[in-house]
């Protein structure tokens, strides 16, 4: 099914003429790319960082004239990808699919074998997303309000699964417990997979997660939707309430992005932002990303710099306020 859009997508991208490439290739290198670009992505397939690339990646391909290759990577709250493209040539042919995990280890995983901000350099903003928060179809709960009530009324017999510490599920989690004022646990698992299977199958009672993925759960119900973390409701699941009508103002929201390798040239990254913008712009892209319940974000460079920059901070911030000691 995801070929079959990606493909559907690069058709209409290509026979609409979005995505013309005189001006990209006269700015960059005349030897850029000369062999296949990899796009690493530190977790697991089928989620929604992974999802969102693979949307793209024939569009650019053809953008680029050579083959894009998506590799995950997963592990280590996200690290393992990261650090490997980290030490990777700045050539701008091996690309980090980066997210708000990445933004929040700054500060939650100070071990990490990486700094951000030194290590990588912005490539493109790719989107901009909100979560939903499932529960197992037999929690006796069946909104926000439920499952505070019942959490409050069992303290520490809850728990919450996440795809480990410092993933975006696992620091949403926090946040809303916090906020909530409930003692939960937390059960980390290393995919968002077999998260998700724990859900499904009762082993734990509730997470956040991307809505791609939960979509066919919920409506198989094998989930239940309490709530998506905008502040307004989702298109994706109108029916579906938002945290902020129980927990006034609380909104999560995360990010996905691409980055290279410090010191790749800036004439590549340049070349690389216009492409990915330029079929970020296209309306099937957008329509695409919006079936899969998020928003597009096209942005320039130095936009996406200070984004992270303000992110990793305003991480510092909610992960001292919610408590979460760096692991």
């Amino acid at each position: 099914m995801i070929r079959r859009r990606r493909t559907l997508l690069t058709t209409v991208l290509l026979a609409a003429g979005t995505l013309p490439r005189a001006a990209a290739q006269a700015q960059a290198p005349s030897s850029y790319p000369n062999r296949p670009v990899r796009l690493i992505v530190p977790f697991a397939a089928s989620g929604g960082a992974d999802t969102y690339l693979r949307l793209m990646t024939e569009a650019l391909a053809e953008a680029l004239g050579q083959p894009v290759v998506v590799e995950n990577r997963p592990g280590a709250g996200a690290t393992i990808g990261a650090d490997f493209v980290a030490k990777s040539p700045p050539d701008g042919h091996t690309l980090l699919v980066a997210a708000t995990a990445h933004t929040t280890n700054e500060t939650l995983l100070p071990n990490r074998p990486y700094v951000l901000m030194r290590d990588f350099a912005p490539v493109a903003l790719i989107n901009r997303t909100h979560y939903v928060l499932v529960c197992t179809p037999g929690l006796p709960v069946r909104d926000t309000a439920g499952l505070i009530a019942h959490a409050k009324a069992n303290p520490g017999r809850l728990d919450y699964a996440s795809s480990g510490p410092g993933a975006p599920y696992h620091f949403a989690a926090a946040m809303f417990c916090h906020h909530a004022g409930i003692e939960v646990q937390h059960v980390p698992f290393r995919l968002a997979g077999d998260a998700r299977n724990a859900i499904v199958s009762g082993q734990v009672h509730f997470m956040f997660d991307s809505m791609g993925p939960q979509l066919p759960l919920i409506r198989a119900e094998r989930t239940r939707a309490l709530a998506t973390t905008g502040l307004e409701r989702s298109p994706i699941l109108p029916e579906v309430p938002v945290l902020a009508d129980t927990l006034p103002g609380l909104e999560i929201d995360g990010f996905t992005g691409v980055l290279a390798p410090a010191g790749t040239p800036m004439p590549i990254l340049e070349r690389l932002n216009l492409e990915f913008n330029r079929i970020l712009r296209a309306p099937a892209t957008v329509q695409a990303f919006r079936r899969i319940g998020t928003e597009v974000a096209p942005a320039t460079i130095a936009e996406f710099d200070a984004l992270l920059r303000e992110d990793i901070e305003r991480r510092r911030e909610h992960i001292r306020v919610a408590g979460m000691l760096p692991e």
